[in-house]
């Protein structure tokens, strides 16, 4: 699962709106000004090639704030 959904930056992050972007998602903003220190994506292929799953596993910039992405989008599924 992404660390995004638990981290305080994550309205103002350029590579959680790349993600959103990827997984054709609404975006939380749509001009970010943070840009992450060594963010680490994990991506998943499955299918036999039809899908992809891109999670940020790691950063340096993370600050957890448990919680931040629901809310941000309250009564919205958690995305996985």
């Amino acid at each position: 699962m992404c660390i995004c959904i638990n981290c305080a930056l994550v309205d103002r992050c350029q590579t959680y709106h790349q993600v959103e972007t990827i997984h054709q998602q609404p975006h939380l903003t749509e001009e970010p000004s943070f840009e992450p220190i060594h963010p680490v994506i994990n991506v998943n292929i499955y299918d036999y090639g039809q899908g992809m799953e891109w999670d940020v596993v790691g950063c340096e910039s993370f600050v957890s704030d448990p919680g931040r992405w629901s809310r941000l989008r309250p009564g919205e599924l958690i995305p996985t």
